[in-house]
């Protein structure tokens, strides 16, 4: 990169600031930041920059302080684009090669993007006009990195940053830039779905206004005035819709240098000038004031914003720590999301499941409602069933008694008769007129009694019936013994109603008879006038009607034996029924009984298991006693052993010196024959104390098998010294 090249940079933006735009790739330039003329001021800084852009690896090596403060003043618009690639390091980046490769292809966000490309910069010549050169590359750039990070995809606000971008160069670059602050810049995490950058932003951001300007902070907590109400929109597009554009370029330079930094200086900035007003007003004229006001205050430029913010105190640890902070609070509320989530789940789970108790607890509320009303009506049933058997008691008596007046008025006839078999002078009795009429009254009201006595004989057959089935329904008894008392009575309560019965008949019988024979006596004398036949038809139905009412006495008679079998089949099953209920009760009994026994014997298996353990534990314990006078033992043996090399060590020590004689031999022999024999009453006295395990250890340690003979070891142990004394001797 020469000098040559960044004045034929410049040379094109001057020709773009003229309005011609030949290609996508020209550089767009503000007219109302260039001028014709040049000052000598103006050529020094462009001799300036130029320098540093022709030294960058250099100066932004070893001059970066002096930098950062070039930068604070402004970049010159010519220089831009070159300078905010430069400090982003956006230059040959190897995704410009895909651009072209993008646009061929389709994104997902492509009707998004085209209906937010309108409100993009609405005022600007470049992008004011509709499907004009600016939104159309606005459009290609946003779509290429919505292909690029598809996790982010589009979002509004982005398009303000690239609109700047393409302001200043070609949309190659520009997408290249876009990239690198997207991923460098911290602008990708504000950018994504979830925007959790953008709440720690406001998270600091709160935090710095509490602590530095805590007064305006307790009046906007007053107000419920919350941060991001007018702070969003400065970290999402760094100004640029809520500054004029001249001033919130200058920011956006210092933020290409420097990051979010800028941003959280001029927010306080802002917030310090505009602290008294603010103060005085509700969460309304806030606003007001933030959308109409503020923006009209930096029309006479961006110099003293920018000296305000760099007056702001901004502490980068600090800001790290808030940053732990804000994490450490996001997590405990995310865990306490998954805890309610947790809670809720279970919540409907058991919500759930109330519905669920609560319809079956309503449909046995309804069984339980329907079975009393069931027993209500059956109850009331049976009340009714007494009733009209104590009505039909009542009209079988009164039939009774008709009955026997009947007899009475058919004495008092065939008394009549008797005289009128002597012949009357005139050959016919007589009869009187109010005798026909009783007669005839007393016909109809045996006729009425017969219906209605009928109607009652069929309603009680019905009634019967349905007892009947209702009774096939109940359970049948297994247990006979226990009704036989039962049975019995009823028994004697049938053979008395069928002695009733037998005799009601025969008295029915007899009356036939005896009608009979007098039928027969007067069929002759009946027909001699009318009078004497319908007097004569009379008597026949109304005897016919007493025959009749004779029967349905009868039949009446048999209906309530009936109805006492039923009762009684009623009463048993009911005892049936008392009875299993009883011994429900009882297996209820013996299943708790059961119950008790299996927590007793629960108990006791746990007091089984306890003393097994402490008795392995004791007979732990007993093991490893015997094994540590086991290892007593083997010390003791093994300091023998040390006693026996001793001796030989005194022997080997003789020999040497020639110290022995022959007399002095032998007396070297009694004592290690006493010496033996001294070990040898130690190791019986240690067989006697221990046992064979003991044993075996000399025996191993001479060469021995462990069923070796004890006396065999003690001789071969003094055929050993005698070997040594020959030795010695000869």
């Amino acid at each position: 990169m020469n000098f040559s090249w960044l004045l034929e940079t410049d040379s094109k933006s001057l020709r773009s600031m003229n309005g011609s735009r030949r290609n996508s790739g020209s550089s767009l330039v503000s007219s109302s930041s260039a001028s014709s003329n040049l000052s000598h001021l103006e050529e020094d800084t462009w001799l300036l920059w130029g320098r540093i852009v022709n030294e960058w690896e250099e100066v932004r090596k070893k001059k970066e302080k002096q930098l950062k403060d070039l930068v604070r003043k402004g970049v010159p618009h010519h220089f831009r684009a070159i300078v905010w690639q430069l400090l982003c390091n956006a230059q040959n980046m190897p995704i410009k090669d895909q651009y072209s490769e993008l646009l061929k292809m389709t994104s997902p966000c492509e009707k998004l993007i085209r209906r937010d490309i309108a409100r993009t910069y609405p005022e600007h010549e470049f992008f004011k006009e509709k499907d004009s050169l600016g939104q159309e590359v606005l459009f290609n750039v946003m779509k290429a990195y919505s292909l690029v990070d598809r996790e982010v995809g589009y979002c509004q606000g982005s398009a303000f940053i690239v609109g700047l971008l393409l302001m200043q160069m070609p949309e190659e670059e520009a997408f290249c830039v876009f990239v690198k602050l997207m991923q460098d810049y911290r602008l990708r995490e504000l950018f994504k779905p979830s925007m959790a950058e953008l709440g720690l932003c406001m998270y600091q951001f709160e935090c710095m206004i509490q602590e530095q300007l805590p007064d305006l902070h307790m009046h906007f907590q007053a107000q419920s005035f919350h941060t991001s109400m007018y702070a969003s929109s400065w970290f999402l597009t760094i100004f640029l819709t809520s500054f004029p554009l001249p001033v919130a370029t200058r920011i956006f330079d210092i933020f290409m240098c420097e990051g979010l930094e800028i941003v959280f200086r001029v927010g306080l900035a802002i917030l310090q000038m505009n602290q008294a007003e603010l103060i005085q007003l509700d969460m309304e004229g806030m606003l007001q004031h933030f959308q109409r006001v503020i923006p009209h205050q930096l029309d006479s430029g961006p110099d003293k914003v920018i000296q305000a913010a760099y007056q702001v105190k901004y502490n980068a640890k600090k800001m790290k720590k808030l940053e732990k902070e804000y994490t450490t609070i996001k997590t405990k509320e995310m865990e306490e999301q998954v805890e309610i989530k947790r809670l809720r789940t279970e919540n409907r789970l058991l919500k759930q499941r109330i519905d669920t108790l609560e319809k079956e607890s309503a449909s046995l509320a309804d069984r339980l409602i329907q079975g009393q009303v069931t027993r209500a009506q059956e109850a009331e049933e049976n009340y009714l069933v007494k009733r009209e058997l104590a009505t039909v008691k009542q009209q079988s008596e009164e039939a009774n008694a008709q009955l026997e007046q009947a007899k009475k008025t058919i004495e008092q006839l065939q008394q009549q008769q008797q005289p009128q078999q002597q012949p009357n002078a005139k050959g016919a009795p007589r009869y009187s007129e109010e005798s026909v009429l009783q007669l005839e009254r007393e016909l109809v009201q045996a006729r009425l009694k017969e219906a209605e006595s009928q109607c009652a004989l069929k309603e009680m057959q019905d009634k019967i019936l349905d007892m009947e089935k209702r009774n096939t329904s109940l359970p049948d008894d297994t247990n006979v013994a226990r009704l036989q008392e039962e049975l019995i009575g009823v028994k004697l309560r049938e053979a008395e109603a069928l002695t009733g019965l037998k005799e009601l008949r025969q008295q029915v019988r007899d009356l036939e008879e005896h009608w009979q024979r007098h039928l027969a006596r007067t069929a002759g004398r009946w027909k001699d006038s009318p009078k004497k036949n319908t007097l004569s038809e009379l008597q026949d139905e109304l005897m016919s009607v007493r025959l009749r009412e004779a029967e349905a006495q009868a039949e009446l008679r048999e209906t309530r034996q009936r109805m006492l079998e039923l009762e009684t089949q009623n009463q048993i099953h009911s005892n049936q029924l008392r009875r299993a209920e009883q011994e429900s009760r009882c297996l209820q009994e013996c299943v708790q009984t059961l119950t008790l026994q299996n927590k007793d014997l629960h108990a006791q298996l746990q007091e089984i298991k306890r003393r097994q353990a402490e008795i392995e534990c004791k007979s732990k314990e007993e093991v490893m006693a015997v094994r540590l006078r086991e290892a007593d033992n083997i010390a003791a043996m093994a300091e023998l052993q040390q006693q026996i090399s001793e001796l030989e060590i005194q022997k080997e020590e003789g020999k040497v010196q020639g110290q022995l004689n022959h007399t002095d031999s032998s007396q070297y022999i009694r004592d290690l024959k006493d010496q033996i024999a001294e070990l040898k009453h130690e190791v019986r006295v240690s067989k006697q104390a221990e046992g064979p395990f003991v044993l075996t250890l000399p025996c191993f340690a001479a060469g021995f098998s462990p069923g070796t003979d004890l006396d065999f070891v003690v001789v071969f142990a003094l055929i050993s010294h005698f070997k040594t004394f020959a030795q010695i001797w000869f």
